[in-house]
Order: C-alpha cells, then sequence, then structure tokens
C-alpha cells in the first residue's frame, strides 16, 4: 500500500472522523466563551491555545486530504468549503483583517461537511432551490398585490403602517411571520370593521399555504436525495440476477422451439 492510500484510509476511517467532528464542536465551544469577559478573564490563554490547536488541527487535515485525493480534491465541492474556511481562519485577524477574527466561528459550518446526514441535508435544500425559487416569486407577487390594496385602504386610518407603499411591504410581512398582527389588525378595525376579511384571506394565502408550499418542496427534496438502504439494495440486486437467469431460460427456449423447425 503507497503512502497516499495509507493517508486516504486513514482519513476515511470512522475513529478519524470522529476525532475531526470532536475538534469542530470543541473548537466551536471555545470561541463562543470567548465572548465572556468572566471566561476570558479567567481562561483566555487556555481558550486561544485550544483555538490554535484547532487550527492546526485542522490545516494538516486539510492537506492531508490534498495530499490523499490530489486532483479529485478539487473536484469535491465540499473540500472547497473546506479550504475556503481554512484559509479564512490562516488570514491575520490584525489591522486591516482583524473583522476576520468575529468569521472564525464559521469553523463550526465544517461541522455540516464532516456529518454525512448533514451534507444530505444541505444537498436536499440546494436540490429545492429551483422549486422553492417559483414559490418565492408567487409569494411576493402576493405580498406586493395585498401591499397596494392596503396603502390604497388603510393608508389614511393608519398611515404609520399603511401610509406608503414600502411601508405597507415591511407591515404586511410582519404579518406573515405572525408578529404583533392581530395590534395591526385591530388598529385598523377601529376604522373599518370589515377590515378583517382582508387580514385572515392575507395571513391564510401567504402563511398556511405559501410557506408550506416550501416545506413541501423541501421534503420532496429530501425524499428524493434520501439514500438506499443496504437491505433494499440487496433485494434489488437478487431481484436483477433472477431477472438474467430468467431472460437466459427464455432464451434457450426459443431457442430449442426454433431448431425443429430449421430441421425440416
Amino acid at each position: 500500500m503507497s503512502g497516499q492510500e495509507r493517508v486516504r484510509a486513514i482519513l476515511e476511517s470512522r475513529h478519524a472522523q470522529r476525532a475531526v467532528i470532536l475538534v469542530i464542536v470543541v473548537n466551536a465551544i471555545t470561541i463562543g466563551c470567548e465572548t465572556s469577559v468572566y471566561l476570558m478573564a479567567r481562561a483566555g490563554g487556555l481558550l486561544h491555545a485550544i483555538d490554535r490547536v484547532a487550527l492546526a488541527v485542522f490545516t494538516v487535515e486539510l492537506a492531508a486530504r490534498l495530499y490523499a485525493y490530489r486532483r479529485a480534491f478539487f473536484k469535491d465541492p465540499w473540500n472547497w468549503f473546506d479550504a475556503i474556511i481554512v484559509v479564512v481562519a490562516l488570514v491575520p485577524s490584525s489591522g486591516p483583517t482583524s473583522v476576520l477574527r468575529a468569521l472564525r466561528i464559521l469553523r463550526a459550518l465544517r461541522l455540516v461537511s464532516a456529518v454525512p446526514s448533514m451534507r444530505r441535508v444541505v444537498g436536499a435544500l440546494l436540490a429545492a432551490v429551483p422549486g422553492m425559487a417559483s414559490i418565492i416569486g408567487l409569494l411576493v407577487l402576493m405580498i406586493y398585490i395585498a401591499a397596494v390594496i392596503a396603502t390604497k385602504l388603510f393608508g389614511d386610518i393608519v398611515p404609520e403602517r399603511f401610509d406608503e407603499l414600502p411601508r405597507s411591504l415591511f407591515t404586511l410581512f410582519q404579518i406573515m411571520t405572525g408578529d404583533d398582527w392581530g395590534n395591526v389588525a385591530q388598529e385598523v378595525m377601529e376604522q373599518k370593521p370589515w377590515a378583517w376579511i382582508f387580514f385572515i384571506v392575507y395571513i391564510l394565502m401567504s402563511t398556511f399555504v405559501a410557506l408550506n408550499l416550501f416545506i413541501a418542496v423541501v421534503v420532496n427534496a429530501m425524499n428524493e436525495e434520501g439514500e438506499t438502504p443496504p437491505e433494499l439494495a440487496a433485494v434489488k440486486e437478487e431481484l436483477a440476477a433472477v431477472n438474467a437467469k430468467l431472460d437466459q431460460l427464455l432464451m434457450r427456449e426459443r431457442q430449442e422451439e426454433l431448431r425443429p423447425a430449421a430441421d425440416r
């Protein structure tokens, strides 16, 4: 076994993957602890040391993957994702690049690439983007139409919420999230009691229909991205083998039936 194959075997081993996940979790916790003045005053040196060790582990692991996979390394988008996060962490966090120090927490996102189940979820979300784009367009059109109607109907009654189109758009977005929509509706209904019809129809259409469509598209994409269980894959292979044998038997029977006719 070559050195490249040995490194690849080590990287793909369960123990190495679990160790990387553990380092990612510990590093994310220590970066969060650095936001505490109390903890930094008492264990700031230890937290910084753990952060440097974690960064060293990430760098060595990334270099090992680059050595083990060579060109294949760049064909996997998750490797690019990990490389960008590590490179950002290696940039000196002083002077003009001091803002990058706050981006160290992005290392926690490496947990997504390290855990297969999380990768499948992200893959399903990306696969659902085309369907979600259509739903977003429908939702934006719905909010825009409702905002124009609300501005025309309620702009004079509650100007602090519906006097202009941008303010109406923001108010209706707030209502769509369910934030304080009852008070907004009550303010309008004090002048126009029938306004409850507008708000109920809008909430039903925007929240209970459009937003649930998002969930349906994502769930469907996750089902399509789901892996076939090993037992089911084995059954499919056995069925394929049985079908192949049946095809061979049928071909032999047809050849035996055609032989007497040819002899005649």
